[in-house]
C-alpha cells in the first residue's frame, strides 16, 4: 500500500526548512492579532504558554513582529524579554550549527 522506507533526506531540506519558518511566523503573527482581538472584547484568551510555545517553535520573530504591531502584551517583561531572547537564543543556535557545526 504505501513504503515503509522513507528517505528522510527528501523531507528535510533547506527549502522545506525555510517554508516551516514562514508558516510558523505567520502564525505567531496571527496568534498575537487573534489574542489582541479577543482581549478587547473580554472573551477567552489565548495561553500564554501558547504563545511562548510557538515562539520556541520558531516563530519569534512573528510573534514578535504581532506584538509591537497590535501593541499587545508589551507592558509584560516576560514578554518584551522572554520573546527576543528565545529568539535569539535559537538564531545563535541556527549560525553555531551552520558556521561551526
Amino acid at each position: 500500500m504505501y513504503d515503509k522506507n522513507i528517505d528522510y533526506k527528501n523531507i528535510f531540506t533547506m527549502q522545506n526548512f525555510i517554508i516551516y519558518l514562514i508558516i510558523i511566523n505567520i502564525v505567531g503573527f496571527l496568534i498575537m492579532f487573534i489574542d489582541k482581538r479577543k482581549a478587547e472584547k473580554g472573551k477567552w484568551r489565548i495561553p500564554e504558554k501558547t504563545l511562548f510555545i510557538i515562539t520556541a517553535l520558531g516563530g519569534g520573530i512573528g510573534t514578535i513582529a504581532g506584538m509591537y504591531t497590535f501593541r499587545h502584551k508589551t507592558q509584560k517583561p516576560e514578554f518584551t524579554i522572554g520573546l527576543p531572547f528565545i529568539t535569539a537564543l535559537e538564531i545563535i543556535g541556527a549560525i553555531y550549527y551552520i558556521f561551526i557545526n
